[in-house]
């Protein structure tokens, strides 16, 4: 699951400079938009960023099987990171006619301003990661679904759950490590302000005493480790991914430590096991495969009217602690 975020978030990291021209059918194409929409196919294209990492080869499986529950077929693109095959594929799907919608995660999301305007003149519903203002939108937009990850949320779910913890059990005040996410990662800078900012106010008399981003688990639980020694009454760590959770118990276990609260962002199998067993106090996942749902559905519903207004969705969420 952490990789499918890396690899969504991604698709989220560049600005876009579209114009908000791109987003508005001509008066001209009204006619040729409802002759499309009376006869659009039950046909998906998923263009995902690449079919090469595991998490989005299984996204395209998940998709391919929930549309076929839905008596749809689905066309997987494989642009292999290459933006320019992206949309080449993308206008020839769509050009074509074959294409009833389309669901795309941009590698280039600056580079999709023409497929958008081809896809609203085709009357082909799209939906694509990210806010409309990234594409330089202010709302919604006919024939357009946005779909994007709340960083600032997750980010605040993360560090109420922490301090709750704290709270609970060391009476509200304790030394934490945050492990954060690596430079670069699309959000950082907004879910590391949320996080904190939500770990001051639910625990004010908590202290971050050193920060450190991790991406790999070993490498993570030795810089863990070395923190752990620099600071011996350290009792608590905030972690922006499973790496730094899992490398947190880990680094504890190592030195003979017990760590009182542990909050994680991910949410993959270890994780919580390790939460049902009492050793982290809280995970905070993304839902995948509810958003996948979600985005499916709401492709479905814009085809019979492909010149309204899409939506803007965001992906779900879930916080799993021991007792839920």
């Amino acid at each position: 699951m952490t990789v499918l975020r890396t690899a969504l978030a991604a698709a989220l990291a560049a600005p876009l400079l579209l114009t908000a021209a791109c987003g508005n059918s001509s008066s001209d194409d009204s006619g040729t938009i409802g002759a499309a929409a009376n006869k659009l196919p039950q046909t998906l294209v998923f263009s995902p960023l690449s079919l090469a990492p595991p998490a989005l080869k299984g996204l395209s499986e998940g998709v391919k099987g929930y549309a076929k529950s839905k008596s749809w077929e689905v066309i997987v693109q494989d642009p292999n990171f290459d933006a320019t095959k992206q949309t080449q594929q993308l206008n020839e799907v769509i050009s074509s006619g074959r294409a009833g919608a389309a669901w795309v995660i941009a590698v280039a999301p600056k580079s999709m301003g023409q497929i958008l305007k081809t896809a609203q003149s085709k009357g082909v519903p799209i939906l694509v990661n990210g806010k409309p203002d990234e594409y330089g939108y202010t709302g919604p937009q006919p024939g357009i679904t946005f779909d994007y990850i709340d960083y600032e949320a997750g980010g605040k779910e993360l560090g109420s759950q922490l301090g709750k913890c704290i709270t609970e059990k060391l009476g509200g005040a304790a030394k934490v490590l945050y492990t954060a996410s690596q430079e670069g990662s699309a959000g950082k800078e907004v879910f590391d302000k949320s996080a904190l900012d939500a770990l001051k106010a639910a625990a004010p008399n908590a202290t971050v005493v050193q920060t450190i981003n991790v991406v790999d688990r070993a490498k993570g639980q030795t810089d863990i480790g070395n923190v752990l020694q620099g600071n011996p009454d350290l009792s608590a760590v905030m972690s922006a991914n499973d790496e730094g959770a899992l490398g947190a118990l880990g680094a504890a276990d190592a030195a003979g430590k017990k760590l009182a609260c542990v909050t994680d962002f991910g949410g993959n199998d270890e994780v919580l096991k390790n939460v049902k067993d009492g050793k982290i106090y809280a995970s905070v996942a993304l839902q995948f495969e509810a958003d996948m749902t979600q985005s499916f559905d709401t492709l479905v519903k814009m085809q019979a009217d492909p010149k309204a207004n899409g939506e803007i969705l965001i992906v779900p969420q879930k916080t799993t602690t021991a007792g839920s």
